[in-house]
């Protein structure tokens, strides 16, 4: 489940060149605040895999709404105590 979010969301990437020592600039519209850079493309999307799973970790431990992407769905099991 994390793992398929996780590549649906780099599938949804955008992706620019700006002037940094890090130009290679990254982010996932759809996920608010979610972006990295790197020195390369490949070093950026790397960056923004693990920020995209960081997202993830955060915005259930505060009970945030994590968006559907696609078929894909972020959800808390419940565990039924008894």
């Amino acid at each position: 489940m994390l793992i398929e979010y996780v590549e649906e969301a780099l599938k949804r990437a955008r992706y620019e060149l700006i002037d940094d020592k890090e130009p290679y600039y990254g982010e996932v519209p759809e996920l608010k605040g979610v972006w990295a850079t790197g020195k390369t493309l490949e070093e950026c999307r790397e960056n923004l895999k693990d920020v995209i799973e960081g997202w993830i970790l955060v915005s259930l431990r505060r009970d945030l709404p994590v968006p559907k992407l696609g078929k894909c769905e972020i959800r808390e099991l419940q565990v039924a105590v008894g």
